[in-house]
């Protein structure tokens, strides 16, 4: 019989690090994970949300 191997890390979309799932949270716009390390830090967007709400510079 194969031995079962669970996985439940999942990537953090803010820094990259791999943190199990049950230690994070969700970005406040789109949902996707942001692990306990950065939410301590006060991280509440992901890279891709916290890229889009930054102010363009130029003018």
């Amino acid at each position: 019989m194969p031995k079962i191997h669970e996985h439940d890390g999942m990537g953090c979309r803010a820094c990259g690090q791999e943190e199990r799932a049950s230690e994070g949270y969700p970005c406040a716009d789109c949902g996707t994970f942001i692990c306990l390390i950065c939410t301590f830090r006060g991280v509440t967007l992901c890279r891709d949300c916290a890229a889009r709400s930054a102010p363009e510079k130029g003018a």
